[in-house]
C-alpha cells in the first residue's frame, strides 16, 4: 500500500472481543503508532478527548452509546478535540438507509461486515490521501456529502459557492 502509518494514532471502538482483535492486528499489520482499542463508545469517546486520535474506527451497534451517537458526539460535541477527524463506521447493516443514516451523522467512510483486511486498509488510505470538506450548517456538521463534483450537473444550486463555480465553468 505504501504508507507510513507509524506515526498516526487511531482509536478502535468495538464491543465485540474477537472481532476488536481481528480489528487490532489488522491495524497492527499495517503499521500504526499507536493504537488504542476500547470495548465501549463511552470509553472510545473519553480516550479521544483524553488523546486526540488521528482516526476512529467505531462499530455501529453497541449499547448503550452506538456508533451513530458517537458520531454525533464527536461532531457535535462542545467538549471534542477534533470535531473533523476521520471516522470509519463498521457494522453489519448494508441497507442504503443505513448507510445514509451513518452519512448524515458524519461518518467519513462506512464498512460492512464482513469485510477484508484490505477493505479497511483501503477506507484508512482513502480518509488520508482524499479528505472531503466539511460543511457547517444548522441541521449538518461533517464531511460533504457529495463524492464527486459533477461539472456537467445544470440542476438547481443550494451553495452560493456552487452557483460561483457554475458561473466560472461558463
Amino acid at each position: 500500500m505504501g504508507f507510513d502509518f507509524s506515526k498516526m494514532s487511531v482509536l478502535m471502538i468495538e464491543d465485540t472481543a474477537p472481532m476488536r482483535q481481528l480489528l487490532d492486528s489488522v491495524l497492527h499489520t499495517l503499521g500504526f503508532g499507536r493504537i488504542d482499542s476500547v470495548g465501549t463508545a463511552e470509553e472510545g469517546l473519553a480516550l479521544f478527548k483524553e488523546k486526540n486520535h488521528d482516526i476512529i474506527i467505531s462499530d455501529w451497534h453497541m449499547e448503550p452509546m452506538d456508533g451513530i451517537q458517537l458520531t454525533n458526539e464527536v461532531r457535535k460535541g462542545r467538549k471534542s478535540p477534533n470535531r473533523m477527524v476521520p471516522i470509519i463506521l463498521i457494522t453489519g447493516y448494508s441497507s442504503w438507509s443505513k448507510v445514509e443514516e451513518a452519512r448524515d451523522a458524519g461518518a467519513t467512510e462506512y464498512l460492512v461486515k464482513p469485510f477484508r483486511a484490505a477493505d479497511l486498509a483501503k477506507r484508512i488510505a482513502h480518509v488520508i490521501t482524499k479528505p472531503r470538506d466539511f460543511i457547517r450548517c444548522d441541521a449538518y456538521f461533517g464531511p460533504d456529502r457529495r463524492r464527486k463534483k459533477d461539472f456537467n450537473y445544470r440542476g438547481p444550486f443550494r451553495r452560493s459557492t456552487d452557483e460561483q463555480q457554475d458561473e466560472a465553468a461558463i
